[in-house]
């Protein structure tokens, strides 16, 4: 579960400042948190459907920021990728 001070460290490694929440690398980072603690939700709850519609909503809306982020700074996008360990 994220925490307030999980979110607020979050948000001032990413962003710079605490109040700094509109970054598109601190959503990608909030959102790639977010996933991994409903990835494991879902493992242990095979059946919960309704989780799972969430979890394909936040992969596809870190999806569309992860690609506006590659077309407008390709430098940045790289540093979130290397920093978040998304890609292999």
């Amino acid at each position: 579960m994220l925490t307030q001070e999980r979110k607020a460290e979050i948000v001032a490694k990413f962003g710079g400042s605490a109040a700094n929440t509109g970054l598109p690398e601190v959503q990608i980072a909030l959102l790639t948190e977010h996933i991994g603690d409903l990835s494991k939700h879902i493992e242990q709850n095979p059946k919960d459907h309704h989780n799972r519609r969430g979890l394909i909503k936040m992969v596809s809306k870190r999806r569309k920021l992860l690609d506006y982020l590659t077309h407008t700074d390709i430098k940045r996008y790289r540093a979130v990728i290397a920093a978040l360990n998304i890609r292999k």
